[in-house]
């Protein structure tokens, strides 16, 4: 599947500090790439820089296989985005506001802004003013926004900050319509882990400004998801017995009594056997499934392994 949107080494340095460093990124056609970062990752930024309202430092920026400069601005009528809070005309209704957006970029189908406003489900609000919408309908509105001039390309900054579970499970379920029904490529960024992960093809995890990985969603739940967690008394002697008699490598320390292990090979009643052979007192051990958010933690942090 072809890139439409490709990073290659994009740096931005503010008054001489580095906030996104040597960025390489691959969002494919048709997918939802997940941008996952803690607050001041820098993913904002990479965005603004994708829209060409901040100028990169250094590096490449190629949309739909051209090359852009701070002196491109066709292509930006192949993308919509909300970048950071979508802002309205609250005195206006929903329509009125999406008919002022297409006088502005120069649209001017029959039907389009009743068709965006249909598409994200506010088609029986259309007169409705904004100053009586709630968070999740400006949200929505917000998506209107953006893809009135059928888009290729959706770029969403946080689209899912502040709202609460129905705001949340609504604007999941219109990506996933964007996405599967539209074909609108999709690059959302978040922090909020567990939604990334219910709708994300591909990742990116970004932190301090840098691209820690970028990997398919299959590629991770086939990676070490399944996993021993054992609760234990004292956990240096226990990974004593774990690397020094079981040659075990791959493990996480959750804290001074749990430990996670994520080999496969060595059975769990092999392990609890030889800590007991070794008069450690084992709490616990099952099996259990580590999510996304427990990946991106180990990421960013840079893991717990002892080595």
């Amino acid at each position: 599947m072809e890139a439409v949107i490709q990073l290659h080494q994009l740096s931005k340095s503010f008054k001489g500090v580095e906030t996104v460093s040597n960025v390489n990124m691959n969002v494919k056609k048709g997918e939802i790439y997940g941008f996952l970062g803690p607050n001041g990752a820098g993913k904002t930024t990479i965005m603004k820089m994708i829209l060409n309202l901040v100028k990169p430092t250094s590096g490449e920026i190629k949309i739909l296989n051209q090359s852009i400069s701070t002196t491109s601005y066709q292509y930006l009528s192949k993308i919509g985005s909300i970048i950071e809070y979508p802002e309205f005309y609250d005195r206006l209704t929903a329509k009125e506001n999406l008919e002022l957006h297409c006088e502005y970029i120069g649209v001017y189908e029959k039907g389009a802004t009743e068709e965006a406003l249909e598409i994200v489900g506010l088609g029986g609000v259309e007169h409705k003013k904004i100053h009586e919408f709630s968070l999740g309908m400006k949200q929505r509105l917000g998506i209107a926004r953006a893809i009135v001039a059928k888009p290729e390309i959706l770029i969403l900054d946080e689209p899912i900050n502040g709202l609460d579970p129905i705001g949340i499970k609504d604007i999941r379920e219109l990506l996933l319509h964007l996405k599967e029904k539209l074909g609108i490529t999709i690059l959302i960024s978040s922090h909020i882990v567990s939604e990334i992960e219910s709708i994300a093809d591909t990742i990116g995890v970004l932190h301090h400004g840098e691209l820690l990985k970028e990997v398919k969603m299959d590629d991770i739940r086939k990676e070490n998801m399944e996993y021993l967690e054992i609760k234990i008394d004292d956990v240096k002697k226990a990974i004593h017995v774990l690397e020094n008699k079981l040659g075990i490598r791959k493990y996480e320390i959750v804290n001074q009594q749990c430990i996670r292990i994520f080999e496969h090979d060595i059975s769990q009643s092999q392990i609890n056997k030889e800590l007991i052979f070794n008069n450690i007192a084992v709490n616990g051990i099952e099996k259990q499934q580590q999510h996304l958010e427990e990946y991106f933690l180990n990421l960013i942090n840079g893991g717990n392994q002892i080595a």
